[in-house]
């Protein structure tokens, strides 16, 4: 339907476009009106290319509106403001959706507008040195939603991990289990004996325990020359392992994960260095003074080996190696993002925490400057989960070892609600996670309001079936729905309608929060339509008096059923077709 209408669009923008100016479908957008007196779709598309063909908006408007008059979908066309076109469609064209929505069921919100273009997607990307925590909870949620998504518009996605194992961080988790295991073997071991950079948490213990049971003793009362590369490349492995097992309780699956100190073993910081080199783009030189830093703080110049960033937007040039010699951690990044670029992506996107804010401009410059701006990286933040435990804060230190993991949260409510939760906000909001009303069975509880429309629809086909046999779906699709006129049918199949557009939008704005802001909303419009149906019993789903019409009512429950179904799968929660 909005493909036939876009052509419509497009036709009538042809006889006004230059050879220089490429339009097509996919840049027309529809819209529905906030305000339904206006019609049932707008698009604003004789504003957008106005300027670009040298028209007076509302001369292409009324060429676009001439076109519309004519088309057999459309009943009814006007021009609003400076050039916004109004337009309402035909009832029997809105009621011929639910045909394409059953018909195209398993593919109802696919789209191949990226036809298999290959995108890298980075998240979660902890680093080894303890177990994932709420904030890497949403980190994984939202990518992998996003990956739903941009696979659903036709991107071949790779889910990627950066194992951050390289640096001070893996050194300081090998000597808090090193102690743990002097400790567990009989050794004195006191809590002066963590610096403050150390880790103290109950799974250093278990790391330690699991050694010993694995390698006995033989460290023991060694020289830290002769243990420290050994812990630290098992206690990566251990926690890396854990960290998959974690994921696996969120039904999320990576497809690569990469290794920091793998990337250094190959040399790609050095073959970076040389690639920005020869552009000009590394010089020795020192660094303005931080902000913040006073005269008085322990701070002074120092010669730096540094990229030439601010050529490439950012803000300040970076420092990639130490004046003493190391690479600074954005070195790593550099390494990276070459890997990236040389395994084939010229698309990019890295989900980072909030705190990371900082990194964006400086990522992207990399990006640009390592591929000669033949590749581009999307960065998007997401804030912090706020735990509550009836409504009192709880309280997390990922160094201490008292944060709330990954694992108890998925263990206390499910999978289900903790994905809901984690993917119901805009990631620039802070999620305010409450234990006890995330799994509260209350139409106020959104994902029990959806799910309550999914099982009654279900509900409806068991009744249906129990008495009539299974209904055919060519006897669905194929049906008369002229009766489905009211005012509530007609909103619940609109919404409907726009299934395939609302994923378009959402992938393409990386907004993924918008799909359950979407399954409540045609959940809202579903139940309207069950308590209309209490009092007007002519609009109720089965009349065993009128197969014609019940079939027909059943064909749009099945098409809600689908979408419902197709909304559960992007955000990765299973439908529950009986509510306990």
């Amino acid at each position: 339907m909005f493909n036939s209408i876009r052509k419509c669009i497009l036709d009538a923008m042809k006889p006004f476009c230059k050879p220089e100016i490429v339009v097509s479908c996919d840049d027309i957008v529809i819209e529905r009106p906030k305000d339904k007196t206006f019609g049932d779709l707008y698009t604003n598309v004789a504003m957008m290319f106005a300027k670009k063909l040298g028209i007076a908006p509302k001369v292409l408007a009324e060429a676009i509106c001439k076109k519309l008059d004519k088309n057999e979908d459309v009943s009814e066309v006007s021009i609003a403001g400076a050039g916004f076109i109004n337009f309402r469609l035909h009832n029997r064209t809105w009621q011929n959706v639910i045909s394409e929505i059953i018909e195209k069921q398993d593919s109802c919100g696919h789209s191949n507008i990226f036809e298999n273009t290959p995108i890298n997607l980075e998240f979660v990307s902890a680093n080894p040195t303890g177990p994932l925590h709420t904030g890497h909870a949403r980190n994984a949620v939202f990518g992998s939603v996003v990956a739903n998504l941009l696979e659903r518009v036709g991107y071949k996605v790779t889910r990627e991990f950066y194992i951050n194992d390289q640096g001070n961080q893996i050194k300081f988790l090998a000597r808090s289990v090193y102690l743990r295991y002097c400790e567990a073997l009989g050794e004195t071991v006191s809590d002066n004996d963590f610096t403050s950079d150390m880790y103290c948490g109950e799974y250093i213990k278990d790391l330690a325990k699991s050694l010993i049971e694995e390698h006995g003793n033989q460290y023991l009362n060694k020289k830290e020359t002769e243990w420290l590369d050994f812990f630290c490349r098992y206690s990566i492995d251990k926690m890396m392992e854990n960290v998959k097992k974690d994921l696996a309780l969120l039904g999320v699956v990576m497809d690569k994960y990469t290794s920091e100190a793998e990337l250094c073993k190959r040399n790609l910081v050095n073959d970076a260095l040389e690639i920005l080199k020869k552009r000009g783009d590394i010089y020795e030189g020192t660094l303005p003074k931080p902000k913040g830093i006073t005269d008085s703080d322990d701070w002074e110049e120092r010669p730096q080996t540094l990229f030439r960033s601010t050529k490439y937007g950012d803000d300040v040039d970076r420092a990639i190696r130490k004046a003493d010699g190391t690479w600074t951690y954005f070195a790593g990044d550099l390494a990276y993002h070459l890997d990236k670029i040389r395994r084939g992506f010229t698309k990019m996107i890295a989900i980072l925490g909030a705190d990371h804010n900082g990194y964006v401009k400086r990522l992207k410059s990399a990006v640009n400057a390592l591929s000669e701006g033949h590749a581009s990286l999307e960065v998007r933040l997401y804030q912090l989960v706020n735990f509550l435990e009836n409504g009192k804060p709880v309280r997390m230190s990922k160094r201490a070892g008292t944060f709330i993991t990954l694992k108890e949260v998925v263990e206390r409510v499910g999978k289900d609600v903790t994905r809901y939760m984690m993917i119901s906000r805009h990631h620039d909001v802070m999620i305010d996670f409450d234990f006890v009303k995330a799994v509260e069975q209350s139409m106020d509880n959104p994902l029990f309001y959806i799910q309550y429309a999914y099982a009654r629809i279900c509900s409806v086909f068991r009744h249906f079936e129990a008495e009539n046999g299974k209904i055919d779906k060519n006897e669905l699709m194929n049906c008369d729905k002229s009766i489905l006129s009211d005012e509530a049918e007609l909103s619940l199949i609109k919404a409907l309608a726009f299934w395939k557009e609302q994923i378009k939008s959402t992938a393409m704005a990386i907004e993924p929060h918008r799909i359950p802001a979407y399954m409540q909303n045609i959940a809202s419009l579903f139940h309207a339509l069950w308590n209309k149906g209490k009092i007007n019993t002519t609009l109720r789903f089965i009349d065993p008096t009128n197969r014609k019409d019940t079939i027909a009512r059943l064909s749009l429950l099945m098409a809600t059923k689908i979408i419902l179904e197709d909304g559960f799968d992007i955000i990765g929660i299973t439908p529950m077709s009986e509510m306990r």
